[in-house]
């Protein structure tokens, strides 16, 4: 019994003493700073907070640690500062009175310090690092924007063009390339449809934090479609301890507004942001009508401090009329499009050793859409069902309308020619007409990477997917069952010379196997230590091979496909061989050099690119299949032509690209891009018969597709862009510039009132120039709200991205971001 009393006595004491030495001594917190790719940061400045006032101050180690003590238990703020990174503002820590509290801390860089970069890798990588042409957006640039297209018109090298006004569809040229030969991902979520095409009409800025792009091929790390670039798009994800809760509500001309709502924290071990956006406009022309709803989860959970899971859902909705070009029409059309689209994933990533990091990811994506022409607009145009002749219904009882024309119109095209007339505009048949397409993906995907050497990574993949799917009606549904495998090797000498090489192999059910090598080297010349006036000297230099599917449509057009469907299609097929449609290819090299100047505050980069697209499919009609070699008994079974892999084309440029910080809250960025592509093979009725108009009857016309020897359409030789913005207490804004020069086109008015193609304008720079400016500010007002307004083309140009096509005049909106929560929300 003394004994029992004896050991309560001891234990009661020893407690009060621990707790004293506790009270004396005070509780400390403690960690290690990181930059984004894991390095250890020396000589970091970490303060220590209470109530927004500095307790205690620290500098980490050689190791990038740090201990700071602290008065007791409370609630405290981490702030971390140092050289070529942000300063970070940590979420609140909460000491519990034990003897320690560890908080790691990872630092981003800068505005003008190397950005961190995965698309060209798979693995986070620094940029100066990296060999390939790689450019990152960031928050702020992607919040000033309504639609994805307009934040990508800010990097070399892209092209942008927008069908009209706000919803009308929207393509992307990377280097020349095709608009469907770009990967674009949210998440490590492929977001094209069948064949790579991708509706950025369709893809709202809302809720995305992080823009990447390559310009190259990375088909060896992304498979089919990633062929002449990849755009990687990141959510965003909730990091206050609190809920913090935002609402963006804005109105503007042509009947504009904006309503935007989220909410997004962190609890413990996840973290969680959601969204919903919804934005309406008429675009000020009839039928034009607009309006597109987002909504948007990203959920995340660490089970362990190596692991994590995460789950993302995004889906849009939107509908759009369509007045066609009316510009050369003069009449809107009653047609509306209508898209649905889901994209949905579950990532599981886990860092089973300090060298062995694995990711396992199952995804997909659901896209509907539906063309609707409801009834033809046009001024009916009568002919007698026997003779052909003119005729009017009162007096000709076989008097049919043979087709609708639009209104009288004069033309101008930017490279001075005029034409003027009525064009056929619409054709009788079954209305409403509709066009509905489907498209279902599932995908599993599984990577490794493992540092087996302090300056070697390998990586190791494998991707499955099944895609299924319809263009135009069920009757022509395809399925495939594709996979890609990686094999890439990362890593550098003398920590001078940065290189990646490997390859993929595209499994690909339709036309099988095909390898995807790639290559890049980075040498760095000279260093940021070094840098005076002269900063960091970088040479960089890629080679890749890149490779695209058939689209749906591709591939039932084909004459492989069309002969399959005849009664004696398999004896044609096996007598001639014919084989399914096949890939397109792209082969591309680039070389440059970044330069760093003015103690790191300015950089200027240049490259040169190389681009040979080749096996490219395109319509054929008959003669053009008997021109390639097709066999004129094979020809004659594909009535109207077929869809072939005939086409190449050559894109080659330099692009250019420059930013400077010139004074604390003041950054500028531009970029120029000079492109020289031209068709070097070509089977279309186009190239086989060019089409003439009488009233320039010494000049070829590409009526639907341009000629050999002339450029592809859209895509301009000038280019560029800049942006500038300005931060200054509660003043923040952002100007930006789109410059884009003359491009080929063509009108596509085959036929006039009179079957004739006097209507038809010659395709070299029929596009005129044009310069969009734009302009976003913002005010805080208090903490909590801010004065929002953005201004679209502030010059109110008048011009068209695609011929025929107006894009809007001067447009404005102004309104008001409340924010409720987060770190304004204190535990006391």
């Amino acid at each position: 019994m003394h004994r029992v009393r004896y050991f309560i006595c001891l234990s009661f004491v020893l407690c009060l003493s621990l707790k004293l030495t506790a009270q004396n001594h005070g509780t400390s917190i403690s960690g290690t700073v990181t930059d984004p790719v894991g390095a250890l940061v020396g000589g970091a400045t970490v303060d220590v907070l209470a109530h927004n006032a500095v307790v205690a101050t620290v500098t980490t180690n050689q190791t990038g640690r740090y201990v700071a003590s602290v008065p007791g238990t409370g609630t405290y703020e981490i702030r971390v500062h140092a050289p070529g990174f942000k300063t970070n503002n940590s979420q609140a820590v909460v000491s519990s009175g034990l003897p320690t509290t560890i908080l790691d801390i990872t630092l981003r860089l800068n505005s003008l310090s190397q950005e961190v970069t995965v698309t060209a890798t798979a693995t986070p990588t620094l940029e100066s690092h990296v060999g390939s042409a790689v450019t990152v957006l960031g928050q702020k640039q992607v919040a000033s924007t309504d639609e994805i297209q307009e934040a990508l018109r800010w990097i070399p090298g892209l092209q942008m063009t927008e069908t009209g006004r706000l919803g009308g569809t929207a393509a992307l040229y990377i280097r020349g390339g095709n608009s469907d030969a770009n990967k674009v991902l949210i998440d490590g979520i492929p977001m094209n449809d069948i064949g790579g095409a991708v509706e950025f009409a369709d893809i709202a800025s809302s809720a995305i934090s992080r823009v990447e792009v390559l310009r190259g091929p990375n088909s060896s790390m992304y498979g089919a479609d990633a062929m002449a670039g990849v755009v990687c798009l990141t959510t965003r994800s909730g990091s206050t301890p609190l809920p913090e809760i935002t609402y963006i509500g804005d109105g503007g001309n042509f009947e504009s507004f904006l309503n935007e709502g989220n909410v997004g924290g962190k609890w413990k071990t996840t973290d969680y942001f959601a969204d919903f956006t919804r934005f309406d406009t008429s675009n000020g022309i009839p039928n034009d009508r607009f309006h597109i709803g987002t909504a948007t989860a990203n959920l995340g959970w660490r089970p362990s401090s190596n692991s994590s899971l995460r789950a993302i859902v995004r889906h849009d909705q939107l509908a759009s009329g369509q007045p066609n070009a009316i510009l050369l029409y003069g009449i809107p059309d009653d047609a509306r499009q209508g898209n649905e689209d889901a994209y949905f994933g579950l990532t599981y990533e886990i860092q089973s050793t300090a060298a062995w990091h694995s990711l396992v990811r199952y995804g997909g994506l659901r896209l509907r859409s539906k063309y609707t022409d409801f009834a033809p607009t046009g001024i009916p145009q009568y002919e007698d069902s026997v003779t052909y002749a003119s005729c009017t219904p009162q007096a000709d009882p076989n008097c049919v309308i043979a087709d609708y024309l639009g209104a009288p119109v004069t033309i101008h095209g930017a490279n001075g020619y005029t034409v003027s007339g009525q064009a056929v505009y619409q054709y009788p048949m079954q209305y409403p007409y509709s066009y509905p397409t489907s498209t279902d993906k599932d995908f599993a995907e599984a990577q490794s990477d493992y540092l087996v050497a302090p300056h070697l990574l390998v990586l190791i993949g494998a991707e499955f997917e099944n895609e299924r799917g319809y263009s135009g009606g069920p009757s022509n549904f395809v399925e495939r069952r594709n996979s890609n495998y990686t094999l890439l090797f990362q890593g550098d000498l003398w920590d001078r010379l940065f290189y990646t090489v490997g390859t993929g192999v595209v499994d690909d059910q339709l036309f099988g196997v095909v390898p995807t090598p790639r290559a890049s080297l980075a040498y760095v010349l000279r260093r940021t230590s070094q840098a005076g006036l002269w900063g960091q000297t970088r040479f960089h230099a890629s080679f890749g091979r890149g490779v695209k599917e058939p689209s749906i449509f591709e591939q039932t057009d084909s004459l492989y496909d069309q002969l399959a469907a005849l009664p004696n299609g398999a004896q044609l097929i096996a007598q001639y061989q014919v084989g399914q449609i096949g890939p397109e290819w792209s082969r591309t090299y680039d070389a440059g050099i970044d330069q760093k100047f003015a103690h790191g505050r300015a950089k200027v980069g240049l490259t040169y690119f190389h681009n040979e697209f080749t096996n490219g499919i395109e319509y054929i009609p008959p003669q053009g299949l008997i021109d390639l070699g097709v066999p004129s008994a094979v020809a004659a079974a594909a009535a109207y032509g077929a869809t072939v892999n005939s086409q190449a084309f050559r894109a080659q440029g330099i692009e250019t690209d420059a930013q400077v910080q010139l004074a604390q809250g003041l950054f500028v960025r531009g970029g120029y891009t000079y492109l020289d592509a031209v068709i070097q093979r070509s089977f279309t009725s186009d190239a086989i018969g060019p089409t003439y108009n009488p009233n320039f009857p010494t000049v070829p016309i590409g009526a639907y597709s341009p000629l050999i020897g002339a450029r592809p359409f859209r895509r301009a030789p000038h280019s560029g862009y800049f942006g500038m913005s300005y931060e200054h207490g509660k003043f923040t804004s952002l100007l930006t510039g789109t410059l884009v020069g003359k491009r080929d086109d063509s009108d596509f008015l085959a036929y006039d009132a009179n079957s004739m193609p006097t209507l038809l304008l010659p395709n070299r720079n029929l596009d005129g120039a044009y310069q969009a400016i734009g302009l976003a500010a913002s005010y805080a007002v208090t903490s909590r709200i801010q004065m929002t307004s953005r201004f679209q083309n502030l010059l109110s140009e008048h011009y068209t991205e695609a011929f025929g096509y107006p894009a809007l005049p001067f447009t404005f909106r102004s309104g008001v971001q409340i924010t409720f929560g987060g770190e304004s929300w204190k535990l006391k």
